[in-house]
């Protein structure tokens, strides 16, 4: 069983930035691989950023180029930087550590971007 904690969210005004952090209980962290999903109101969860145990990391092409996804291992952490925030950016921000046969999802942290 992996728990993991979220924190980082906010309210911040468009152009802003955040930074998000998933803390893992799992002493084999390394070996998941850690993904971001958000779900906006009256919408289906989305796949945000995902990082692979060897470091490789996927965007979904509207935050490319504004969110970075990274993970250290000796903290357990794999963390979503968020510049140039939008409205459309809004949304319940959910950490998820995977292995083909297991995965976890954190409890979600509120990502508010407006003016």
């Amino acid at each position: 069983q992996v728990q993991l904690v979220e924190s980082g969210g906010g309210l911040v005004q468009p152009g802003g930035s955040l930074r998000l952090s998933c803390a893992a209980s799992a002493s084999i962290f390394y070996i998941y691989a850690m993904r971001w999903y958000r779900q906006a109101p009256g919408k289906q969860r989305e796949l945000v950023a995902g990082i692979r145990s060897s470091g490789s990391t996927d965007y979904v092409d509207s935050v490319k180029g504004r969110f970075t996804i990274s993970r250290d291992n000796a903290k357990n952490t794999v963390y979503l930087q968020m510049n140039n925030l939008k409205p459309e950016d809004t949304a319940v921000y959910y950490c998820y550590a995977y292995l083909p046969s297991q995965g976890y999802w954190g409890q979600g942290t509120q990502v508010t971007v407006s003016s």
